[in-house]
């Protein structure tokens, strides 16, 4: 009775250890071989799964605020490395001398009554909420560009843009009144409309070709005449919003295009994520949106 019960309590053998760890490793083995391709390829679409949703996110809001720029103040580089633009967030019509309503005229150069020159209604109840218009606000009026040259970029020559000054109610307090200014060249808008800027936007492409590049965004900083082209430079280093949009860029550039006989510009994107010899890969989306540039 002793003896067997030893023989019972006996372990395992060092052959039998052996034997053991090596069916053990090669179960292992072909457990590897046959999981790490799909773990891997998981891993891959999951890495261009957010390359792509980086992307897409990235030109959406660049479409979001080109569909909310004021019209003809879209500017690029000559190298499609910064696109510039003014944001506007509403608009409105201002009370005109041909209006046969009492309350205050948005006066221009050669209107006979010019008293309260620096106050006007607005037609129709005020934007509230988020358009709600604001002191330091700028009231924009029939923003040409090009010929003539009335743009609301440069207010050392012929200005269109005037500073919120105050607004109570439906009447508009401005700073200054640039549109009676003779030199100023500014003009009433056919249908006696007006947009309300709040700020310019610079959009900057720093790519690398190993997918270590930069899409930055900055809003905040003073209207330049000519665009700043230069992110760590003034104005823009300075800027009071500032952020980075995208990151893993290796390509990236804006271009305008004029489509014939319409007041419309168009805007494409493109817009590389990855490295191209990454396991991820890399992810190329190209954007088009259309601008309104009808004042």
């Amino acid at each position: 009775m002793r003896l067997s019960s030893l023989r019972r309590q006996r372990g395992f053998t060092l052959v039998e250890m052996v034997v053991a760890m090596v069916i053990i490793g090669i179960v292992a083995a072909m457990a590897a071989v046959f999981i790490s391709a799909p773990v891997r390829s998981y891993l891959d679409t999951a890495a261009r799964v957010e390359l792509a949703d980086a992307a897409d996110t990235a030109t959406r809001r660049i479409a979001r605020d080109v569909r909310l720029a004021l019209p003809n103040s879209v500017r690029i580089s000559g190298n499609g490395q910064y696109l510039e633009l003014l944001l506007t967030k509403t608009g409105g019509r201002y009370l005109a001398q041909g209006d046969a309503v009492p309350g205050n005229v948005l006066k221009f150069e050669g209107d006979p009554l010019q008293a309260n020159a620096t106050v006007f209604d607005i037609v129709g109840a005020a934007p509230t909420g988020v358009q709600a218009i604001r002191a330091g606000d700028f009231i924009v009026v029939n923003n040409l560009g090009g010929t003539p040259p009335v743009e609301a970029y440069n207010c050392n020559a012929k200005c269109n843009r005037a500073t919120v000054a105050s607004i109570s109610g439906n009447t508009i307090t401005l700073s200054a009144n640039p549109f009676l200014d003779p030199t100023m060249q500014a003009m009433p808008s056919q249908s006696n409309r007006f947009q309300v800027v709040t700020t310019p936007v610079t959009y900057f492409c720093a790519p690398n070709i190993n997918g270590r590049g930069t899409l930055q965004r900055f809003s905040g900083y003073p209207i330049q005449v000519t665009q700043p082209l230069n992110a760590a430079a003034e104005p823009l280093v300075n800027a009071s919003v500032s952020g980075q949009l995208a990151g893993q860029v290796a390509e990236c550039s804006f271009a305008l295009g004029q489509l014939a006989n319409v007041q419309r510009g168009l805007i494409t994107i493109n817009l590389t994520l990855g490295a191209a010899n990454s396991s991820g890969g890399q992810v190329r989306l190209m954007q088009q949106v259309q601008v309104n540039n009808t004042p």
